[in-house]
């Protein structure tokens, strides 16, 4: 039986057209429609739901060092206010989840995890602690809403003193008050635009959700499904857990190579990730007509080269395109292959990532 966040009647009230995503039941759009919800992100300012995802502690004298151990990016120079994000492996180098990690300060951390993988990854970091530390699954115990667009920044500063936005990407105000309700402000989010996550006790968000959409109402804001959510990340070259990457691919090969620091001592599955890699995730753009969807094997004439991980049209740009996990002879930009649809041969072409980029 999916589980419901603490939002599930506002979304109903709205329209939303609910389906289960991750162990949940979330909106995939409203009456609007994915493509509006879309544009108007690109344009103004999309509200999101990201209640479902896991929310784990990780406190102590040690905490710091257990990070360093257990994720490839670099814990040991973090200071409080930062936000990183890191892939966190197995001893193959094989991805068990991507995630955010939080400071508070260098014994209280906060990471952010993939709602599917909230069990597994919890699991994993316990079976790997030491020393004095301690992880603590406190997913219940928040609500998390993201507030993306170019207007978004304009929505939150009604609600919020300046004193309380991070004045830097993927940095964090832990003690902040939104609606003068207390909330964790993060420059974060999954969407390729400005924007916000807000993090807060589950019993204030739907008072929190109310007063964003009541505050954003001259600058167009309007409540967005997971529909929107993944076609925006998609145009933004926003890997997704699942499809981009799973157990039995390395960060290097997913093209997470900014977060993981081969020259940290040691971390899970760093040996396993010095070995030459035969494969890239890539970007490209659908040449012929139709819409290449995950799954969908790629070639070169005869030759396979891979395979798409996702993709769709995509609303902004106005064509269809995806990312591919493709063999490393054929990962440079404008390589053309094809990808077979049904029995029909597709022509894509390689292209650099993000697909997309806000020109601020």
């Amino acid at each position: 039986m999916e589980l419901k966040t603490p939002l599930y009647e506002e979304h109903v009230s709205a329209g939303g057209k609910m389906v289960p995503f991750a162990g949940y039941l979330l909106p995939v759009q409203y009456e609007s429609g994915v493509i509006a919800e879309h544009r108007t992100v690109r344009e103004e300012a999309g509200l999101f739901d990201v209640s479902h995802m896991g929310e784990i502690l990780c406190e102590g004298k040690d905490a710091a060092e257990n990070l360093q151990r257990l994720l490839t990016n670099r814990f040991d120079n973090m200071k409080g206010g930062q936000a990183k994000y890191s892939p966190l492996c197995k001893d193959d180098g094989g991805m068990l989840d991507d995630l955010i990690v939080y400071c508070r300060d260098e014994e209280h951390y906060m990471l952010v995890v993939n709602a599917a993988n909230r069990e597994k990854d919890f699991e994993w970091m316990k079976a790997h602690a030491f020393g004095e530390a301690a992880f603590t699954d406190a997913s219940d115990d928040y609500a998390q809403l993201a507030l993306q667009g170019p207007k978004a920044m304009e929505i939150l500063r009604k609600l919020t003193p300046e004193e309380y936005i991070p004045l830097r990407y993927y940095h964090a105000v832990f003690d902040a008050r939104v609606a003068d309700i207390p909330c964790m402000i993060s420059t974060t989010g999954y969407t390729g635009e400005q924007g916000v996550e807000l993090y807060l006790a589950s019993e204030k968000a739907i008072e929190v959700w109310e007063a964003l959409l009541e505050a954003g109402k001259e600058e167009g804001l309007i409540p967005c499904g997971l529909g929107a959510r993944d076609t925006l990340r998609l145009e933004a070259g926003m890997p997704l857990y699942g499809n981009d990457m799973d157990e039995t691919v390395n960060p290097l090969e997913a093209d997470l190579g900014f977060a993981v620091k081969m020259q940290k001592e040691d971390f899970i599955g760093k040996q396993a990730m010095e070995k030459p890699l035969t494969r890239k995730r890539v970007g490209f753009k659908v040449t012929g007509r139709g819409i290449v969807r995950e799954h969908t094997d790629v070639f070169s004439g005869d030759q396979s080269a891979g395979h798409v991980t996702s993709g769709t049209h995509l609303p902004y740009l106005g064509y269809a395109g995806g990312m591919a996990m493709l063999d490393l002879p054929y990962t440079e930009p404008g390589t053309k292959l094809e990808a077979e649809v049904r029995g029909h041969r597709i022509g894509i072409e390689v292209v650099p990532l993000p697909l997309y980029k806000r020109k601020n």
